[in-house]
C-alpha cells in the first residue's frame, strides 16, 4: 500500500483518477515517493475504468521539490547510479497514454515542476509560484526539466528560469504558456476534474494514438513525424471505436457515438 502517492476515483467524476501526492508539509519527492508516483501512473495506464488523470498535491501546494536532505549526502558516483530512476519517475506522468492535466495550487518547484511539465495540460491557481532554482543549489533540473521545459516555452525563456531559479508567478506563467489557465485556488481541482471528466466517453486507443502521434512528432524531423501519424491513423480503422464512431456519424451525425475503448 502507498504511503505518499495514491490514485482515487470518484462516483462524482467517473473515468477520471487522481493522483494525488500527500506528503506534508510540501511534498517533498523523496526516493519512496518517486517510486510510488511511478507505480500508480503505471496503475493509471492499465485501469480500463480511468479515460483520464489529474496530478494533484492538495490545497496548498503541488511539490515543492525533491528532497534535499535526501540527496545531500550523496556522491558523483552515488547519483549517477539512480539520475536515470529519478527522472523516470518524475516523467512517469507523461508515459500516461491517456489525457493528463496537473492541477497546481501554491508551490511547484524542481521536482514538482518536472512531475507537472509531464502532463498534458496545466491548470493552475493565481496564487501558484513555478520554479525551477536547482542551480541555486549549484545543480541543474534533472527529472526532465530542461528538456521538457524548453520545449513547451522555447530555450531562451527556458534558459532564464534556469540559470536564474527564480519563481515565476501564475500570471506571467500563463504569459509564456508554462500553463494553460489560471482560476482561483479553490477552483483549481474541480477545474481541473472538469477538464479531464470530458474524455470519461471518449475514444480512448484514439486519444492515445493522438498523444503519442505529437509527443513522438516533437523528437523528429516532419517527414519522420507525418511518417508516425500516418501509421497511428491508419491502425485506427483496427478499432471498433473507428466503426462505432463513423457509422454514428453517419446516421446521427457528429458527437453521439457510443464508444466501447476497443
Amino acid at each position: 500500500m502507498a504511503e505518499f502517492v495514491t490514485l482515487e476515483t470518484s462516483d462524482d467524476h467517473p473515468g477520471v483518477g487522481t493522483i494525488r501526492l500527500n506528503r506534508p508539509p510540501m511534498n517533498a519527492l523523496n526516493r519512496q515517493v518517486q517510486n510510488e508516483l511511478a507505480a500508480v501512473a503505471d496503475e493509471a495506464t492499465v485501469r480500463d475504468d480511468i479515460k483520464a488523470v489529474v496530478i494533484y498535491g492538495g490545497p496548498k501546494v503541488l511539490a515543492a521539490g525533491a528532497d534535499i536532505k535526501e540527496m545531500n549526502e550523496m556522491t558523483y558516483a552515488q547519483m549517477s547510479k539512480v539520475a536515470g530512476r529519478l527522472q523516470s519517475a518524475l516523467g512517469a506522468i507523461s508515459e500516461i497514454p491517456k489525457p493528463t492535466v496537473a492541477a497546481i495550487t501554491g508551490y511547484a518547484l524542481g521536482g514538482g515542476l518536472e512531475v507537472a511539465l509531464g502532463a498534458d495540460r496545466r491548470i493552475a491557481g493565481d496564487n501558484a509560484k513555478l520554479g525551477v532554482p536547482e542551480i541555486l543549489l549549484g545543480v541543474i533540473p534533472g527529472g526532465g526539466g530542461t528538456q521538457r521545459l524548453a520545449r513547451l516555452i522555447g530555450p531562451a525563456k527556458a534558459k532564464d528560469m534556469i540559470f536564474t531559479g527564480r519563481f515565476v508567478a501564475a500570471d506571467e506563467a500563463l504569459e509564456m504558456g508554462l500553463v494553460d489557465e489560471v482560476v482561483a485556488p479553490d477552483d483549481v481541482y474541480d477545474t481541473a476534474l472538469a477538464w479531464a471528466g470530458q474524455f470519461a466517453n471518449a475514444a480512448a486507443i484514439a486519444l492515445a494514438a493522438g498523444k503519442k502521434a505529437v509527443d513522438q512528432g516533437l523528437g523528429v524531423d516532419l517527414t519522420t513525424g507525418l511518417k508516425i501519424e500516418e501509421q497511428l491513423f491508419a491502425a485506427l480503422f483496427a478499432t471498433e471505436d473507428r466503426a462505432i464512431g463513423m457509422a454514428s456519424f453517419v446516421e446521427n451525425g457528429p458527437g453521439k457515438a457510443a464508444f466501447t475503448g476497443k
